[in-house]
C-alpha cells in the first residue's frame, strides 16, 4: 500500500480573564490575565490536538475531553495533548510537522515562541525544527484585537507509523 500522508486543521479561542494564569503552548507566561476554560484553557495545545485528531480522522477534543466531565476540570492541556498523540499513534499515524498561528493582541509573544516550540515538540515527539509558532495580532479588530481573547490556528501533517503500537 502506498504511503498516505494526512493533513488536519485545528482552531480554538478562549476569553482572557482576571484571576487565571496564562498558559499558552504548554508554558506559563507572566501576564495579568489568563484564558478561561474548563481545562487550563491552553488554546494553542487545544488547536494542535484538534489538528492532529482531524488529520487522523478521529473525534475532536470536545468529544474526547468534554467540558461536561468533571475529570477534565482544570486539566493540564499538556497531558490532554499527550493522550491525543497516543490515540493518533493507535490509529497508525505519527506527526510530521506542525504550523501554528497564535492570534493575540496582548501579550507580545516573540520572546516566548522558542519555549512554546520546545514544549510542543517534546509532547508531540517532534524535533523543534518541525514545529513552527507564529504570533499575529488582529490589528485591533474583533475580540482578539480588543485583547479580550486569544485564538490559535494549527495545520498538522501525519504519516503512517512504520511500527503501529499494540
Amino acid at each position: 500500500m502506498a504511503e498516505q500522508w494526512r493533513v488536519g486543521i485545528g482552531y480554538d479561542i478562549h476569553r482572557l480573564v482576571d484571576g487565571r494564569p496564562l498558559i499558552l503552548g504548554g508554558i506559563e507566561i507572566d501576564f495579568p490575565r489568563g484564558l478561561l476554560g474548563h481545562s487550563d484553557g491552553d488554546v494553542l495545545l487545544h488547536a494542535v490536538a484538534d489538528a492532529l485528531l482531524g488529520a487522523a480522522g478521529l473525534p475532536d477534543i470536545g468529544e474526547m475531553f468534554p467540558d461536561t466531565d468533571p475529570a477534565y476540570k482544570d486539566a493540564d492541556s499538556r497531558e490532554l495533548l499527550a493522550d491525543v498523540v497516543r490515540k493518533v499513534a493507535a490509529a497508525g499515524y505519527q506527526a510530521n510537522n506542525l504550523d501554528c498561528i497564535v492570534h493575540a493582541e496582548q501579550p507580545k509573544l516573540s520572546k516566548h515562541k522558542g519555549r512554546m516550540v520546545r514544549a510542543i515538540a517534546d509532547i508531540v515527539g517532534l524535533e523543534p525544527a518541525a514545529v513552527n509558532v507564529k504570533a499575529k495580532t488582529n490589528e485591533k479588530l474583533g475580540p482578539v484585537g480588543a485583547a479580550q481573547a486569544i485564538s490559535c490556528t494549527v495545520a498538522a501533517s501525519l504519516s503512517p507509523l512504520t511500527n503501529k503500537p499494540s
